[in-house]
């Protein structure tokens, strides 16, 4: 972004759509093999001067163990129309399916992380790892617990330094 205005409209937009849960994280494994993970749960702005996202990953999730491994991800942000996509990707685990493949969705290599971006997005950051801060069961308030942390998955806050973002311009004709 050549502007700082621009960057602020573009966080505006990406707050609307991960509100609405149309984003997906993009990580890679030691094979070069993406995996994508749509979030419902996250937050852009400004941590030890640096521009942020902050990403919540279970422990559990096979997210999780590719971004301990490269310390990036990608976050990308879709329109109405792949919403059966953007369900799919938060409802099976990449450990035993190529969601690439599975979706058609495209991965592009990404300018200064591994973790490849996504052609069909409108809105891309590239991230790397800069803080990780777990969440433990005193931190959180009693209905906190008992409404999100039955299973006690208790989440990781990655702190990603945004490196660059992208954004399409979509025109429906």
């Amino acid at each position: 972004m050549e502007k700082i205005e621009d960057y602020i409209e573009l966080v505006k937009e990406t707050i609307k759509f991960l509100r609405e849960g149309k984003v997906v994280v993009c990580s890679i494994d030691k094979n070069n093999k993406p995996n994508l993970m749509t979030i419902g749960w996250g937050s852009i702005g400004i941590v030890w001067g640096e521009p942020v996202f902050i990403i919540f990953i279970r422990p559990s999730r096979y997210t999780y163990e590719l971004i301990e491994q490269t310390g990036d991800f990608t976050l990308n942000v879709f329109d109405d129309k792949y919403k059966d996509i953007i369900n799919y990707c938060g409802t099976v685990s990449g450990r035993n399916i190529d969601k690439f493949k599975e979706t058609k969705l495209t991965p592009l290599k990404s300018k200064y992380v591994r973790s490849p971006l996504v052609e069909e997005s409108i809105i891309s950051y590239e991230c790397k790892v800069i803080g990780k801060i777990d969440i433990k069961p005193e931190m959180i308030a009693k209905e906190i617990k008992e409404k999100i942390y039955k299973s006690g998955d208790y989440h990781r806050l990655y702190i990603g330094k945004i490196l660059t973002c992208y954004k399409k311009t979509i025109l429906d004709i």
